[in-house]
């Protein structure tokens, strides 16, 4: 084995394990990590020169571009080869919707790409530095991984460890979490396998081992230099070994160094020219550079990084204008490419001519950040564009901050390009310009602008000839109407929408117009809208209009948690959050997320939504839209759980929900605002709040929120007649069959036995044990009060214990007082969670004691963390013995395994 690879033969062994499994039909992800230097490159080329020669070997690499060309190491692995798959990626026709339409771009390559490791014996499909890679091919990826099981493959990815948290690749990373994983981390180099490099070359191979870490790289680099890089720092060893060439070598090395990856050697005969090619023949015989099929390249990216980074910057930017005129020479320039040297290379026409095209092909191919890169790579010279371009730029700008989910952003944007449109005279483009702007409105929480935005340009295009226009613009009109409280000017718009879409052929409009029509026609009543939002997912799946299919699992799941059809709810919320993860839809996924969440929440799985819920509320910069679907529900479950914190988060989502007028957002922050109103005694405050929420909730679409409100309202003693209806019929005719209107209805008029029999065979049991504690049989009230010290509702347990006391009844044993009064508020189970926590024990530990699932071990330790206000087991422990809450306090005893 070389010397660089010594010590990788176990990762080596694991990596053949799973090629000769593939060829037995078994197929895997694997993972191949390490720092910088550590030797992925040298293991993956080993393991292609041993693997058995029935497989199929096919491999790409991804480029350190500002913004790398779409898919291309797929292009590179299947370059040559022929196939399913380089037939997809070259196909002349993608994307194949009309202009503006929403297919997917990807829904050729995807299908390819199975197709193309089906066959033969095994494939081994190697993509290397996948942290450089585009969004489209990690969505490619992500993809691939999920269905590798079956297929006789390997899919072998190699990656740096040290990603940036907010990079692309993490969600690469996170689908891995349920198909076969091989994960292959090398480790620094031991001391022994150091000297054993060092011996003979007269350094001290403890000394290299201090001086470099084990880096492999390191050590190749400090024993090729002349000594000099005494500081062991990666450049000065690279500048010490380049010294010792020739000056006409180390000039040539420094033109091929500004050029990430291999140089071709067409072009680099033209950058070089015959001397100075010739001259790279000693760079090759002292391991600097190597001749790879794909051309010249450094023998690792980070010397090719040092020599780059030791240039003047005049110098280097003339290298890359050298580069920028070589590429111009060839028939057909790789545009990203172009790109990269322009900017290195400070060529403003270049950007202006080649970025705004290179972003518009990353864009249609689904690479979304690297669109954006590109854009803002013009952006400093947009004066150089005309008017029409200059505001096209601005508008395009728009939409990748929208899809980077920089809402804020996007609407400042793209209400400047609508100011370009309009003093340009150009009525269609800036109706156009501002369907996006209101979209962008939507998703900041600006919805009341959106309306208007939505308004102005629908008045612009709607008695225009441009039908495609004019339907996406009654598209967004209707589905901000829909989604507020507009619901019977929403149809209208959207059966507008439907009728233009049908006369401009567009029917992924008319697949987006049923989507929403859907939502507005249950909110007036016709519980049939159902059928079209199931109809809007399916017609979206079969023509490939994938964000329309998340979208439509999002509308679905949650009109079907609103209705209480948590079974359904939750099959629906789980497929579309698979679905909207895999194809990088994020604020769909947030949302099934939440509802995921609730219908566990619901169905009395309090420690398991708790921590999904945290994190989702205490996610950073989501936008208002999304925040008052999470942090009601988090701040209300706070608040069964007696924590004061509750209060100031649910003003917050309140105040915010009224701003954004979403009724969903409305009804679930009024709602939780209302129970914690009744749980501390606050009837003030929950009139004010009725007082708002009350009439957005008349309409029959939302009987079961007016319905649950009517039953807060009626604890406390509020009299409810804001709109004429008596409480008995505050659930509204159309929504009367439906059992979650009707338990509501009958705990509000006083029969609590009927409300707690059908919340029991609902499933809640919560509100079960709420209406059980209705009850005037001690023993019924004693059984609801079981059920909500078992949840840890804390916070109506001491109101039913309370009333107990006032009507001088017996009040039943509840949790152990040191759960119930600790100032934490943990449950029964979390003291004994965190008593073995404090011992020291792990969770693996702690679930085998306890008879439990570690996930689930895992969802009560983070729930600690959460009440304790701590970030670690050790902040955990202390803050436990500060508080009094221990060891000592956590019996009963637990249940242990038989020995």
């Amino acid at each position: 084995m070389p010397a660089q690879l010594l010590e990788r033969r176990s990762a080596l062994t694991t990596l053949r394990a799973a090629v000769d499994a593939a060829l037995g039909g078994a197929g895997s992800v694997a993972l191949l990590t390490g720092e910088a230097g550590i030797g992925k490159t040298s293991v993956v080329r080993q393991l292609l020169a041993e693997v058995d020669p029935a497989v199929r070997a096919l491999s790409g690499g991804c480029d350190d571009l500002i913004a790398p060309a779409p898919l291309a190491p797929l292009r590179e692995a299947v370059a040559n080869h022929g196939g399913p798959l380089a037939a997809a990626l070259t196909a002349p026709h993608l994307p194949t919707a009309p202009s503006g339409a929403a297919t997917y771009p990807l829904v050729a390559v995807l299908p390819a790409i199975l197709a193309e490791l089906r066959g033969a014996p095994a494939t081994l499909l190697v993509v290397e530095d996948i942290h450089w890679a585009d969004e489209a091919t990690i969505d490619v990826l992500i993809y691939t991984a999920r269905r590798i099981g079956p297929l006789p493959a390997v899919l072998l990815l190699t990656m740096r460890d040290d990603v940036d948290d907010a990079h692309p690749v993490h969600r690469l990373l996170g689908s891995l979490t349920t198909v076969p994983v091989v994960r292959v981390p090398l480790a620094p180099l031991s001391a022994a396998a150091v000297a054993r490099m060092a011996a003979g070359t007269g350094h001290d191979g403890a000394a290299l081992h201090a001086l470099t870490g084990g880096n492999p790289f390191f050590v190749s680099e400090s024993l090729a230099s002349d000594g000099s890089a005494a500081s062991g720092a990666v450049r000065d060893a690279v500048r010490a070994r380049c010294r010792r060439l020739a000056p006409a070598c180390q000039e040539a090395l420094a033109q091929l160094c500004v050029v990430p990856r291999a140089v071709g050697v067409d072009l680099a005969a033209i950058l070089l020219g015959p001397q100075a090619l010739a001259a790279l023949a000693e760079a090759e015989q002292n391991g600097v550079i190597e001749v790879r099929p794909d051309g010249l390249a450094f023998r690792h990216e980070l010397a090719r990084r040092a020599i780059e980074a030791d240039l003047p910057e005049l110098r280097r930017r003339l290298l890359h204008r050298r580069v920028l005129a070589a590429l111009r020479a060839e028939s057909s320039p790789d545009r990203e490419r172009l790109v990269h040297h322009a900017v290195a290379g400070d060529d403003p026409a270049t950007v202006v001519a080649v970025g705004p095209s290179a972003a518009r092909a990353a864009a249609a191919a689904g690479s979304h950040r690297q669109a954006l890169v590109l854009l803002e790579s013009v952006l400093p010279y947009r004066d150089r564009l005309g008017g029409a371009e200059s505001a096209a730029l601005l508008d395009e700008y728009g939409w990748e901050l929208y899809n980077a989910h920089r809402f804020h952003e996007a609407v400042r944007v793209g209400e400047q390009a609508a100011r370009e449109y309009a003093a340009l005279g150009d009525e269609p483009a800036r109706g156009r310009c501002l369907i996006r702007v209101s979209r962008h409105q939507f998703m900041a929480g600006e919805t009341d602008a959106a309306e208007r935005t939505a308004g102005e340009a629908v008045r612009i295009l709607d008695n225009r000839a441009d039908d495609a226009a004019a339907a996406h613009a009654l598209l967004y009109q209707g589905a901000i109407l829909a989604l507020t409280d507009d619901f019977t000017r929403a149809v209208t718009a959207l059966e507008s929408a439907r009728k233009r879409a049908g006369q401009a052929g567009r029917s992924d409009l008319d697949t987006l117009c049923l989507n929403y029509l859907g939502i507005a026609r249950i909110e007036v009543g016709d519980t049939g809208g159902l059928a079209m939002l199931r109809q809007s997912v399916n017609t979206a799946r079969e023509d490939g209009l994938l964000e329309y299919v998340a979208r439509g699992y999002t509308n679905l799941g949650e009109m079907l948690f609103r209705m209480g059809a948590l079974a359904e709810a939750a099959g629906c919320v789980r497929a579309g959050l698979a679905f909207a993860e895999e194809h990088g839809f994020w604020s769909h996924a947030y949302n099934m997320r939440v509802h995921d969440l609730l219908v566990e929440l619901r169905r009395g799985g309090w420690d398991h939504a708790e921590p999904g819920l945290r994190a989702l509320a205490q996610r950073q910069n989501h936008p208002d839209m999304l925040y008052v679907y999470s942090v009601p529900w988090y701040a209300r479950l706070r608040a069964r759980r007696g924590d004061p914190a509750a209060a100031p988060l649910l003003a917050q989502a309140w105040d915010r929900a009224r701003r954004g007028r979403l009724l969903l957002g409305t009804a679930y922050a009024g709602l939780a605002y209302l129970e914690w109103a009744w749980l501390t005694n606050d009837s003030q405050r929950a009139e004010e709040v009725a007082a708002e929420l009350l009439p957005r909730l008349a309409h029959p679409g939302a009987a079961p929120f007016r319905a649950e409100a009517v039953r807060y309202l009626v604890r406390l003693g509020v009299t409810v007649d804001p709109v004429g209806s008596p409480v008995t019929d505050a659930v509204g005719t159309q929504a009367s069959d439906l059992v979650v209107t009707q338990a509501y209805a009958a705990g509000a008029r006083g029969d609590w036995a009927t409300a707690a029999a059908r919340w029991a065979t609902h499933g809640d049991p919560y509100e079960q044990a709420l209406e059980l504690a209705e009850s005037p049989d001690a023993t019924t009230v004693a059984e609801g009060l079981r059920i909500l010290d078992g949840l840890g509702a804390v916070a109506a347990a001491d109101l039913v214990r309370g009333r107990l006391r006032g009507r001088g009844a017996r009040v039943p044993r509840g949790a152990r007082r040191g759960t119930r009064a600790n100032p934490a508020h943990l449950t029964e189970r979390q003291l004994l969670v965190l008593s073995q926590l404090s011992a020291g024990r792990t969770n693996a530990e702690i679930a085998a004691d306890l008879v439990l699932s570690v996930r689930t071990v895992d969802h009560h330790v983070a729930a600690i963390f959460d009440k304790l206000g701590v970030r670690n087991r050790q902040e955990a422990a202390a803050a436990a013995r500060a508080r009094g809450i221990g060891p000592a306090s956590a019996t009963p005893e637990a249940p242990r395994r038989p020995v």
